[in-house]
């Protein structure tokens, strides 16, 4: 008979959803959302809602492979894991032994959030003394500019947009990124609200709100501040609340808002001075202004200025004060569930060095003393995802280069390893899962047995470290054991009735230990708009990078409802739904280059050059492209996705990605 089984989507998406596993003989036959999570109320993206497609895909790995070709081809032969995992040790006892451990470099990011698989390696490279990753490709800077101005204040609580009157949801395609934040906010829709979506083209999310506003990529920051300068400039501040839990006001008000007129402004934003002064009006005057803010207007050179810009809104306006008001960026939970006890950073001699996944190109291609000589990839698509990807592909496809690939598929990443590792499903393996969109966690079991001869991360990080012949205890327990050593340590964000209901797999809500709409925890006890601590005392304008590489056009590199990052493209009825790689553009920037509808075109810049299927569309703004997902190569026209005309360049806070901060040309292609 079937069984109903409780898991977790393991992606990286702040909703953290709870699943119904059908599995029957074995196998996931269906995959819904939980209606009894509090979360999740049965509500799935399309993306989950087939997700037994991709865990019994007819791509997943099954064996162990050796390369069997030059490197990219694919071409491989299976082997055992016992040699795999004896090929791998040998070779590496061999760099360590001529080049140090520090010639190691492990690669991996958010391909799974469960809390002892995504953290599986740490330990590991801890004792084997490699290079460390410094894993920011994602938001660092967002939170970076939160810390500047609320220091570790926690977020509010989401569902209070629900008490809102105006929401605003800023960088943020909630249709396709967050889809219960885009349910909460239609809830508000329907009690009244406004509803409006700030972004850079006009996105599904732009359709489901009362009004977009389409601004011009990285000029948050601007449009923020010109608001900042109508409200002080009509008086439409809560003064009562600024002088009980504002400092630096004073200081923004002399300093920095006089030359920050919605006039002087407005060419930077892209937002028409009537325009900019109606919003900052609108925002002042609602009774409790809710802003949900995503993370795309982050990755652009001026990244963590625009995210502290941004969120001094609803500090002048007094928006905390109310139910319903203020600005969310993300949970953080990390306080209930200490990591320690699994990354185990005790087992570090000395301080190996810090190697940044978003300079994975020169990394790869110029780091020196001593050169990398093996990567080791897991639950992560650097051939893929990574900026410069000309520079990583020269890199991976270096000779000397021993690399090995833990994955599902065949992805653009492990076509370039000497070893394949076929690695678990979620649904194959214990963890424990924790939202960043909410105050939630939940354990799940592994819902049916591995497929084929998969391993999960943490398997395979125990027969390396019995391959690498250590004696250590922590390395010879169960993933099982290692989840009770995390539920098992005491904080103070759960008591032992939450822990016990973790243990049964039922999903928790967690209250912040301190009320994050009335105390600030920051030096001051206030909120900080200026901070003298930073190199940037108060918000001001910052450009971005891309203004000076002399290309006419800002590439925008978007999301899609119908995969995440490069994850899902396994899935040929999620894959036909995104049609083909396409490049959309305004009509009349497609005129002025003499280009058709439907036709091949070419986006290059410095760095390199990508082929498109041109979609001339009024939803993007003129001297704006857009393209959506992260292609695999096997299924795109050319032999480089999007990330071939990314940048290295990091933000001003954080050292997070600049993904965003990208000009091109467009030509057609011949």
């Amino acid at each position: 008979m079937p069984e109903i089984i409780r898991s977790v989507c393991p992606y990286d998406c702040p909703d953290a959803c709870g699943l119904l596993v059908t599995v029957h003989n074995g196998r996931a036959v269906s995959v819904c959302g939980d209606p009894d999570h509090p979360i999740t109320r049965g509500l799935l993206c399309p993306k989950m809602n087939h997700y037994e497609q991709t865990v019994h895909s007819s791509r997943r790995l099954t064996t162990p492979l050796r390369r069997a070709g030059i490197k990219g081809s694919g071409a491989f032969e299976p082997i055992s894991w016992e040699t795999a995992i004896a090929e791998i040790c040998d070779r590496w006892a061999e760099i360590i032994g001529d080049h140090g451990a520090e010639a190691i470099l492990p690669y991996s990011y958010a391909g799974t959030m469960g809390l002892l698989q995504r953290n599986a390696g740490h330990a590991f490279f801890h004792k084997l003394g490699a290079s460390r990753l410094e894993r920011t490709i994602c938001s660092p800077a967002k939170e970076a500019g939160w810390k500047t101005l609320m220091g570790d204040t926690p977020a509010m609580d989401p569902a209070e947009i629900e008490q809102s009157d105006l929401v605003l949801l800023w960088g943020i395609n909630a249709a396709a990124t967050s889809i219960h934040a885009m349910r909460d906010a239609q809830t508000a829709r329907r009690r009244g609200a406004r509803l409006w979506a700030i972004d850079t083209y006009r996105t599904p999310t732009c359709d489901a709100a009362d009004e977009a506003f389409l601004v011009r990529p990285g000029g948050d920051g601007a449009l923020a501040l010109a608001l900042l300068h109508v409200i002080v400039a009509e008086n439409l501040l809560e003064h009562d609340f600024i002088a009980a839990n504002v400092f630096g006001f004073e200081q923004l008000t002399a300093r920095i808002l006089p030359d920050c007129s919605p006039a002087e402004l407005s060419p930077v934003c892209g937002l028409p001075v009537d325009v900019i002064v109606r919003m900052a009006r609108e925002y002042a005057r609602a009774r409790a202004p809710f802003i949900r803010l995503g993370s795309g207007l982050c990755r652009y050179g001026n990244g963590a200025m625009t995210v502290r810009t941004i969120s001094c809104l609803p500090a002048v306006v007094g928006a905390w004060a109310k139910p319903g008001g203020g600005i969310f960026l993300g949970t953080s939970t990390g306080g209930a569930f200490p990591l320690q006890p699994v990354i185990r950073e005790d087992f570090m001699t000395g301080t190996p060095r810090l190697v940044s996944m978003n300079q994975l190109g020169s990394a790869l291609t110029e780091l020196a003393d001593p050169a990398v000589r093996s990567l080791y990839v897991y639950h992560s698509n650097p051939a893929a995802i990574a900026p410069d990807q000309n520079a990583v592909i020269r890199g991976l496809e270096r000779e000397d280069l021993f690399t090995v690939v833990h994955e599902r598929f065949l992805t653009d990443s492990a076509r370039y390893a000497d070893i394949v590792l076929p690695a678990t499903s979620s649904l194959e393996h214990p963890d424990l899962y924790r939202s960043y969109g909410s105050y939630h966690a939940q354990c799940c079991a592994a819902a049916i047995p591995p497929v084929g001869g998969a391993k999960s991360n943490w398997e395979v990080f125990s027969l390396l470290a019995a391959g690498m012949g250590w004696d250590e205890p922590f390395f010879r327990q169960s993933a099982d054991e290692l989840i009770e050593l995390l539920l098992a340590e005491a904080t103070p964000w759960r008591n032992r009735d939450m822990t016990e209901q973790l243990r049964r797999g039922n999903p928790l809500l967690f209250t912040p230990l301190t009320d994050p709409k009335k105390e600030w925890l920051t030096r001051s006890g206030k909120i900080e708009i200026m901070n003298e601590c930073d190199g940037e005392p108060l918000p001001r304008p910052l450009p971005i990078h891309a203004v000076s590489d002399g290309f006419p056009l800002r590439l925008q590199p978007a999301t899609t409802p119908f995969a995440l990052n490069s994850s899902f493209y396994e899935q040929d009825e999620l894959r036909a739904k995104q049609r083909r790689i396409e490049l959309l553009m305004n009509p009349d920037d497609a005129e002025a280059r003499g280009l058709s509808d439907q036709q091949e075109v070419v986006a290059w810049n410095g760095r390199g050059d990508v082929r498109f299927t041109l979609r001339i569309t009024e939803r993007v703004p003129r001297g704006t492209v857009v393209t959506e997902g992260v292609w695999w190569r096997e299924f795109i026209p050319g032999d480089r996705g999007v990330n071939a005309l990314t940048s290295q360049r990091l933000t001003d806070g954080g050292r997070g990605s600049t993904l965003y901060d990208v000009t091109v040309e467009v030509k057609c292609f011949v």
